[in-house]
């Protein structure tokens, strides 16, 4: 959800005085990622993850890149894969579905998963975590596979026109 323009135009302003001003309302995040509680209790206990509310200069950060990328998504122009939880709590559904309308290739995939959240690879139960790990490697070796298959066409086609330069056959 996009703030109103006069939050923007505060929090602009804010910014020249209290960058680092740890401000930014919003729920726990590792609350709504983490499905599994042992999973936000690690999380927690961990001294390299930041716990704390965001600084204000890095909301203003996040937002302006999220805007840029939001005006941008139609240059999207390589293979992609979005996955998310269908009960994800920290990334709205619709702003991954706008990416996969929005973007120019045709080669793009969303995939939703029924009762998973956001932490689709460390906060789910490992069977999830599995299934989502699958479904990766699936779509990496399809890709792999249908680019081999054409680097062998390419290849047999420039070696044919050797050949028949050289009035082998």
């Amino acid at each position: 959800m996009k703030p109103h323009p006069l939050v923007i135009s505060v929090l602009k302003k804010l910014c020249n005085f209290i960058p680092t001003w740890r401000m930014i309302p919003g729920p726990d995040v590792v609350d709504n990622a983490c499905k599994m509680p042992e999973m936000r209790a690690q999380i927690r206990g961990n001294p390299y993850c930041y716990k704390g509310r965001p600084r204000l200069n890095t909301g203003l950060e996040l937002l302006k890149m999220s805007i840029e990328v939001e005006q941008r998504l139609n240059e999207v122009s390589l293979p992609f894969i979005i996955l998310q939880g269908e009960d994800d709590k920290v990334t709205d559904k619709t702003v991954s579905q706008q990416l996969y309308d929005a973007a120019s290739i045709s080669d793009k995939t969303l995939k939703l998963y029924p009762g998973m959240w956001h932490g689709l690879l460390y906060g789910e139960t490992p069977e999830n975590t599995e299934i989502v790990f699958s479904d990766i490697t699936d779509w990496l070796n399809q890709r792999f596979e249908l680019r081999n298959s054409r680097l062998e066409r390419e290849l047999k086609h420039q070696n044919d026109e050797i050949f028949i330069s050289k009035d082998i056959f």
